[in-house]
């Protein structure tokens, strides 16, 4: 009877052959992938706001349990030692820090309050000193606080001493879709240092900004000034010996993927009966005028990543804050706009 039910019928009405069931098929699942653009993969607070130090081997691990496994110690540990373990930079990360701005508006205001009133007592004769005062208090909470938004301002620029130091450290970390940032802001009376690494696919980004430098091709001369005008500060200044600035003399502009800042750090120095020479060389991030649009693009994104990543970390990037206000071709949904946007409309426009 089972037989029967598994055949096929002729025309004639004779049995034809068994009819197979159609084996099942197997679910096909849509594999998505666990991170997107701008999203916090590990962020690691700084041991002290008086010395800021971060844990590396931590963040090391951190990322290895959150499926950043392959990253060595040359590409993750050595370059943000070299980057963030000098003394110089720690003074420089708690002078600049959030905190240290908050601590001193107040010394600040006394400073120029007792400066005001010294100088206005002596060519102005007041009768009356509570008028005297009220005018010296009102001009030193104007100067104040012109003094401190200016240093808020100025960090939500680029800064030498810290974005630009890190590039060396994105330029590894890129390959493995990472980007890292040190941001700090400050929290009921509490300062946040900490530093992040944030997932980031370039390729989208590098894309977009590629395709921007061959639309406008045509008037190449013209963006090649507005990337003079607004990164001319952008220049680093390094002592190198002779014989190493012969040979990146030699080599500049012979490799368009060579890092943008040189090997830093990862040249051993040889022991030598005599010490070459040092002499004094500037490195200009600009990109230059005769490399491709790729190669632009990339050593753009390359250049602005640390700031980015700063101010996103921070909540500090202004833009439109409704999805439906957001620019087209975002390709971070957690932000106004993503870090070819970002430098079109500092940078190029």
């Amino acid at each position: 009877m089972m037989d029967s039910l598994n055949r096929s019928w002729t025309e004639d009405g004779e049995p034809g052959p068994p009819v197979i069931p159609p084996k099942a098929q197997p679910e096909v699942i849509e594999s998505r992938p666990r991170w997107s653009n701008g999203q916090c993969v590990v962020a690691v607070m700084s041991s002290s706001m008086m010395n800021p130090t971060f844990d590396l081997a931590h963040c090391s691990h951190q990322l290895a349990r959150e499926g950043f496994q392959q990253i060595p110690d040359h590409d993750l540990e050595t370059p943000l030692t070299a980057a963030l373990d000098s003394p110089a930079v720690r003074r420089y990360l708690v002078f600049n820090s959030a905190l240290f701005h908050l601590m001193m508006a107040p010394m600040l205001y006394v400073v120029l309050w007792c400066a005001v009133f010294s100088t206005l007592h002596l060519y102005i004769s007041v009768t009356e000193y509570w008028v005297l005062c009220l005018c010296v208090s009102l001009v030193s909470i104007f100067l104040t606080t012109a003094i401190i938004f200016f240093l808020h301002h100025s960090n939500n620029k680029i800064n030498m001493n810290i974005d630009v130091r890190l590039v060396q450290v994105n330029e590894r970390l890129v390959k493995y879709n990472l980007l890292v940032a040190v941001a700090d802001w400050v929290q009921n009376c509490t300062g946040n240092m900490q530093l992040y690494f944030v997932y980031w696919d370039m390729t989208r980004c590098l894309r977009s900004l590629t395709q921007t430098f061959e639309e406008q091709s045509f008037v190449e001369n013209d963006v090649q000034n507005k990337l003079k005008k607004r990164m001319s500060h952008l220049v680093l200044v390094a002592d190198v010996a002779a014989t190493e600035a012969e040979r990146s003399e030699v080599e500049q502009g012979a490799d368009e993927h060579s890092p943008l800042l040189g090997n830093e750090g990862s040249t051993s120095s040889q022991s030598s009966p005599h010490k070459d020479p040092k002499i004094t060389m500037n490195y200009s991030l600009i990109p230059d005028a005769l490399l491709p649009p790729q190669a632009k693009a990339y050593q753009l994104l390359m250049t602005y990543s640390a700031v980015y990543v700063k101010l996103l970390m921070s909540e500090r990037l202004s833009g439109p804050s409704h999805h439906r206000m957001r620019p087209r071709r975002n390709h971070c949904t957690t932000a106004p706009f993503c870090l070819c946007q970002y430098i079109k409309t500092k940078i190029i426009r």
